[in-house]
C-alpha cells in the first residue's frame, strides 16, 4: 500500500497514464459528466471531499501547465475564483457552457462531493522537463 500521495487506485491509475496537453476536470457533484471521459468518482456526501481538498490533491501530482473555469465562478463562487485565479495566473474563463463543451474533451474528470456551485476547473498538463 502507498505510504502517502493519492490513495484511491482508479485516481492514481489514471494521473499516471495522462500526458503533455491532456485534460482533466475537477467539478463539483452538479456539473454534467460527459460521455466518453474516464471518471473518478470521489464524492462521498455532500461537500466531502470538498473541490479545495482534491484539487490540492491533484497539483501535488500533476504538472499544470494551463487551466479554464467558468466566468460565472467570480460572482456566484468568489472564495472557488479567488483559489483558482491565485492558482492558476493565467486562468481562462469561459461562459459556463462553453466549459460544460469542453469538459467532453477532458481525458479525465474527477468528481468532488463540492456542493458550491461553478467549482469546476479543467487542467491542462504539462511536463515536468
Amino acid at each position: 500500500m502507498k505510504r502517502a500521495g493519492i490513495l484511491n487506485r482508479h485516481l492514481a491509475g489514471a494521473l499516471a497514464e495522462l500526458g503533455h496537453g491532456d485534460g482533466v476536470l475537477v467539478c463539483d457533484a452538479g456539473m454534467p459528466i460527459p460521455d466518453g471521459p474516464r471518471v473518478v468518482d470521489l464524492a462521498f456526501r455532500a461537500g466531502v471531499p470538498s473541490f479545495a481538498e482534491v484539487l490540492d490533491g491533484l497539483l501535488a501530482e500533476l504538472v499544470v501547465e494551463g487551466a479554464t473555469a467558468a466566468k460565472e465562478i467570480r460572482d456566484a463562487n468568489p472564495a472557488a475564483a479567488a483559489r483558482l485565479e491565485g492558482e492558476f495566473p493565467g486562468l481562462e474563463l469561459v461562459p459556463h457552457e462553453r466549459l460544460k463543451e469542453l469538459s467532453a474533451g477532458a481525458r479525465l474528470i474527477v468528481r468532488t462531493g463540492e456542493a458550491r456551485p461553478y467549482a469546476n476547473v479543467l487542467l491542462r498538463c504539462g511536463v515536468f522537463f
